[in-house]
C-alpha cells in the first residue's frame, strides 16, 4: 500500500535539496551585477570630482602664474616675498600627482594646495571664494 504523503515527501526532499544550489547560483549572479553596476558608478563618481578637482587646481595655478607676472615688473621686498608664496604655489601644483588617483597622501596635497592658494589671497589682500555650481565653475575675488 502507497503512502498518499510519499510522493510529495520525495518531491521536498528534492526541492530542499536544489535550495542551496539556487541559492548559491542567485548568489553569485547578484555579486556580479553588484559589481559590474559598482564600477560603472565609481567611474562616474571618479570622473565628476576628478574634473572638479581639475578644474580647482587648473584655477589656482592660472592666478598664480597671472599674479606672478604683474609682480615681476615691481622688485621691492614686499613684492619679493609674495613671489616666493606664489612660486611655492606654483611648484606645489606642478608636483600634485594628476595621473595616479592611487597616490596616498593626494588629499593631504590637495588641502595643502588649498592652504597656500588661501595664504597667497591673504598676502595679496584678495578675497577668494572657489566653488563649483552646476552649470560652471567660477572664481571670484
Amino acid at each position: 500500500p502507497q503512502v498518499p504523503w510519499a510522493g510529495m515527501h520525495r518531491r521536498l526532499t528534492k526541492l530542499c535539496f536544489c535550495t542551496p544550489r539556487f541559492h548559491g547560483e542567485g548568489f553569485q549572479e547578484g555579486l556580479a551585477e553588484g559589481s559590474h553596476a559598482g564600477m560603472a558608478e565609481g567611474r562616474r563618481y571618479g570622473a565628476l570630482h576628478g574634473a572638479r578637482t581639475g578644474s580647482e587646481i587648473g584655477c589656482y595655478l592660472g592666478f598664480a602664474l597671472t599674479w606672478h607676472c604683474l609682480l615681476q615688473k615691481c622688485t621691492d621686498e614686499k613684492n619679493s616675498k609674495k613671489i616666493k608664496a606664489l612660486d611655492s604655489l606654483i611648484g606645489m601644483i606642478q608636483k600634485f600627482p594628476y595621473e595616479d588617483p592611487t597616490y596616498d597622501k593626494l588629499q593631504e596635497d590637495l588641502e595643502k594646495i588649498r592652504g597656500k592658494y588661501k595664504q597667497v589671497c591673504s598676502m595679496l589682500n584678495i578675497q577668494s571664494d572657489f566653488r563649483i555650481g552646476n552649470e560652471r565653475s567660477s572664481l571670484t575675488f
